[in-house]
């Protein structure tokens, strides 16, 4: 009976953890399929269209591009992760909502500037991606600080992106 007792409770302290683990792995899935959206449709463009525009000369290297963007990722995959793990303890439902209303902007930004080659259309819809992604570090920072933290480099990342957008706009319109 004992030996029956202590595998129940082993088996009970496993869950949790393989719930968590299954959890942070969904997780990284949906927002590496965002990703993987957003990189079908930059490389429609990225090799025909994306160097015949002009840039300003503060432009990064097209290899910077890849390592942020998969940092930055990871980053929002483990504080989406941790906000779902305080479920249950408090309200997580419009933190996670903020967080999916910025993933679908932020794959729209992809389709608009190098899907539809739209720098305009793109400007305008990364200031609302811009208030998306403030809004998911608010209310990620009343559910757990430290994911609000992990948030702040895509924040100023997509501050960047913004101001690189819009020079890119400015540069080219016709």
């Amino acid at each position: 009976m004992y030996k029956e007792g202590r595998t129940i409770s082993s088996m009970s302290m496993k869950r949790p953890y393989l719930s968590g683990v299954m959890a942070l792995g969904v997780s990284l899935a949906i927002v590496f399929l965002v990703a993987a959206l957003g990189g079908a449709v930059t490389a429609s463009s990225v090799h025909d269209w994306y160097p015949t525009l002009a840039k300003p000369v503060w432009t990064p290297p097209a290899w910077v591009f890849g390592p942020a963007w998969s940092t930055l990722y990871l980053l929002m995959a483990i504080a989406s992760w941790l906000v779902w793990q305080r479920r249950g303890e408090t309200l997580v439902g419009p933190a996670l909502r903020w967080y999916g209303v910025q993933l679908v902007l932020n794959a729209m930004w992809s389709i608009l500037f190098f899907g539809l080659r739209s720098p305009g259309v793109a400007m305008m819809e990364i200031l609302f991606l811009w208030c998306a992604i403030l809004a998911t570090v608010v209310t990620f920072h009343r559910v757990r600080p430290l994911a609000a933290w992990l948030l702040v480099p895509y924040l100023l990342w997509s501050t960047f992106a913004a101001a690189l957008n819009g020079a890119v706009w400015w540069l080219n319109r016709a």
